[in-house]
């Protein structure tokens, strides 16, 4: 059975960082892109970066390049987000999710996703 569990999100200042968690399961971790999105409350699900099976980076929104930056531990089949220098622009709901091999940016793409968790960037 395949399970994707987030963790961390919250409530953060302008300028703080947070770390996401997603613990993945139920299948062979290391053959499978991890992506990361967001949707933004009345917005479309997009996509943020997606970690290759060899953990290369593809960035989706340029304004996230040099804040947020993804990684992938195969010991603990665990995925990370890392967010620094938030803004409420990027206050969202955050999913994790994965598809064999090949990233996309595309949620058609995907099948399995993480139950979302709450970012909000606010003073």
């Amino acid at each position: 059975q395949v399970q994707l569990v987030q963790s961390g999100g919250g409530l953060v200042q302008p300028g703080g960082s947070l770390r996401l968690s997603c613990a993945l399961s139920g299948f062979s971790f290391d053959y499978y892109a991890i992506g990361w999105f967001r949707q933004a409350p009345g917005k479309e699900r997009e996509a943020i970066l997606c970690l290759s099976t060899t953990g290369d980076i593809t960035y989706y929104i340029h304004s996230v390049e040099g804040r947020f930056h993804g990684s992938r531990d195969s010991s603990k089949s665990t995925a990370y987000l890392q967010m620094d220098s938030l803004k409420p622009e990027d206050t969202a709901v955050y999913y994790c999710t994965q598809k064999p091999f090949q990233c996309s940016a595309s949620t058609d793409d995907y099948n399995y996703w993480g139950q979302g968790t709450q970012v909000t960037v606010s003073s």
